[in-house]
């Protein structure tokens, strides 16, 4: 704390959202928030709404929400903007305790959300944001990566998140909108395909999306697996293992070809005196960048039109909340914006 001040850095994702703090508290929760049904789920939950991992533990009880769809406020309507809220709010809640607010102590955020948000959605957050902290800066998720490795020259981040991909380039300066893209390739769109290709191979399996997630989560890889994929799925009710290799590998091999058609595109409009800096100091984010073999993947089809070099981050879980953190206790007293109570 600084002058009665909390920096915190936020990552707002569709998957999982982050929080880091200026004072040393870090925290992950999955972005699906509840409420109660009915009066009988109100009286065996004691809560009157429900966040994370809770809330997708006791989902037959709760009007689950996961409010953020390929980076924006789905729909945009009050229920999925409350559904924010309540996910900041919790997030905040864990790094400030509500009675250090109720004394007076202020936070300043930093919140990293997909470009796209930013140009659709930044209005909604804004609002959103309003009454959980005071001051606000919103920046691309991508930027918030590269700020917190002190990457910000001669750089492309590219984040690989739940409902999109995210891309930067990095100049020396605040990215425009011409430096960034997003599209909605991601990790979501993986599990989809997986979750279709499963079950075109095994009509007779009864299995979710959800499932399917935890699969990639478990067995993911691009172009060579460490051994076949075995995965279980009940079948006439009975526990059923399914070999799902060729399946997992479509899926995860689906994000290749638009990542390289964008990334490609950027590289090839961005100065051309900074091309080929730019194409050895690519770098990976997101929790999608975990899948194995990914990295390599990326960096054979750039080596096909000019030298190339990708690195995967170590730490996908708080690289934009601490990459946030970093720009909100950089961040000079002009940039901030205020916010209402």
């Amino acid at each position: 704390m600084n002058n009665g001040v909390v920096h915190v850095g936020l990552d707002l994702g569709t998957s999982h959202s982050a929080i880091s703090g200026s004072n040393g508290r870090r925290h992950l929760v999955e972005s699906f928030v509840g409420w109660p049904v009915d009066m009988v789920a109100r009286k065996v939950l004691q809560k009157e709404v429900v966040v994370g991992s809770q809330a997708l533990e006791n989902s037959p009880m709760l009007d689950l929400r996961r409010p953020l769809e390929r980076g924006l406020i789905k729909d945009g309507s009050p229920r999925e903007l409350e559904a924010v809220r309540e996910i900041l709010r919790h997030l905040v809640s864990l790094v400030v305790e509500p009675e250090a607010r109720q004394h007076g102590v202020q936070v300043r955020a930093v919140v990293g959300v997909p470009a796209e948000a930013m140009r659709v959605n930044k209005k909604e957050l804004r609002e959103a944001l309003s009454g959980v902290v005071d001051q606000v800066l919103i920046v691309s998720e991508p930027f918030a990566v590269a700020y917190g490795r002190e990457e910000l020259v001669n750089t492309m981040v590219i984040d690989v998140g739940a409902g999109t991909t995210d891309f930067c380039v990095l100049k020396g300066r605040y990215p425009t909108a011409e430096d960034q893209r997003t599209i909605s390739k991601a990790g979501d769109s993986v599990d989809q395909k997986l979750y279709e290709l499963v079950a075109e191979r095994y009509p007779e399996a009864k299995f979710s999306v959800h499932m399917a997630r935890k699969w990639k989560e478990s067995h993911s890889f691009v172009w060579v697996p460490e051994a076949p994929v075995l995965v279980s799925a009940p079948v006439d009710g009975r526990p059923t293992d399914l070999e799902i290799t060729q399946e997992m590998s479509s899926a995860c091999e689906s994000l290749l070809p638009p990542l390289v058609e964008v990334l490609l595109d950027l590289l090839a409009n961005i100065e051309p005196e900074i091309q080929g800096k730019v194409s050895q100091n690519i770098i990976l984010a997101g929790g999608c960048s975990q899948i194995p073999g990914l990295g390599a993947a990326v960096c054979e089809e750039v080596e096909k039109v000019r030298p190339g070099k990708v690195k995967v981050i170590d730490d996908p879980v708080f690289a934009g909340s601490d990459g946030g953190l970093a720009i909100a206790m950089d961040a000079p007293d002009d940039d901030w914006e205020h916010l209402p109570a």
